[in-house]
């Protein structure tokens, strides 16, 4: 999607490598080759714009970054009071590609009420905190690709009498789901399970509780808290495999800066699509309890 890569000199470093040599020299050519790029990234950075921020933040040695702490498995403090979390993980892959880095970067812990003020205020360079892209905020700031694709699902108990989405929907008016409490919340329930006992809570913890004490059959949350509890919890938590309401989530930057948000693009790409993988495929497994498989030569991703 995003594969015209704006550094001039970078691609005629590309152009000088022969790739028969490559071939012939297998991984020593390729870890030759990335060298060689990584050496050279402050120089290209010089052709991006002189008022772009991607060359004010390779000049300042680290990217700031601004994001959240108590939304795992999104962004929070481990054990050691070190935040960690997707959103962390994507932040080491951007300084990783920023300065062959992957913890230069600055943390600006914010509330999400701050995410737009802050990128637009220029307190920080980049927000990385599971903000869903949406036609109102692409208003306001500019987006990059998506890196996950969130949606809701159904959390269940692997004990349970209804712990798959069919015995939920054959069991009618028994089926009882907890789920947020919101305008829309009920009519929600009722387009997967019409016939469904919807019980609206007032906190996210309150809607798990509720399945944790058997008042309920399942808890409607989002997919990447079934992953996280059932990977952190098999012995308690389950996921029924039904997922509705899609959502994107992606980075956010200052718009009217082609060059930056290019230069994101571009590292979040080959991070979840190419090469550079490693970060992203450890991150997925850690907090989702899922491998990343799929990718195919000789096609562009989807």
């Amino acid at each position: 999607m995003f594969y015209n890569f704006f550094f001039r000199k970078e691609n005629m470093i590309e152009n000088d490598i022969n790739r028969r040599g490559l071939l012939i020299g297998g991984g020593v050519g390729l870890a030759a080759a990335g060298l060689a790029a990584t050496m050279v990234a402050k120089e290209a950075a010089a052709q991006s714009s002189p008022d772009s921020l991607l060359r004010k933040v390779l000049d300042r040695g680290k990217v700031r970054v601004g994001t959240g702490s108590t939304n795992a498995p999104w962004h929070f403090e481990d054990e050691k009071g070190k935040l960690v979390g997707m959103d962390i993980a994507m932040a080491h892959i951007l300084a990783k590609g920023l300065f062959d880095d992957p913890d230069a970067f600055e943390f600006v812990q914010q509330d999400p009420a701050a995410r737009i003020p802050n990128i637009n205020t220029g307190k920080v360079d980049v927000v990385i905190q599971f903000m869903t892209i949406n036609s109102g905020r692409a208003q306001l700031v500019a987006f990059s690709r998506p890196y996950y694709v969130e949606s809701i699902s159904f959390l269940t108990r692997p004990d349970g009498k209804r712990k798959s989405f069919e015995k939920m929907l054959a069991g009618g008016s028994d089926t009882k789901v907890s789920i947020l409490q919101n305008v829309d919340a009920e009519e929600n329930i009722h387009k997967q399970l019409p016939k469904a006992q919807v019980l609206m809570l007032d906190t996210q913890a309150n809607v798990i509780q509720a399945l944790d004490s058997g008042r309920v059959d399942a808890a409607a949350v989002d997919l990447s808290t079934t992953r996280w509890l059932k990977k952190r919890r098999p012995d308690r938590y389950d996921d029924s495999g039904y997922r509705w309401f899609s959502m994107l989530y992606g980075a956010a930057v200052r718009q009217g800066d082609p060059d930056w948000l290019k230069y994101i693009d571009t590292v979040f790409d080959t991070a979840i699509y190419g090469h550079d993988n490693e970060i992203y495929d450890k991150a997925f497994f850690d907090f989702f309890g899922e491998k990343i498989t799929g990718r195919k030569a000789g096609f562009p991703p989807i």
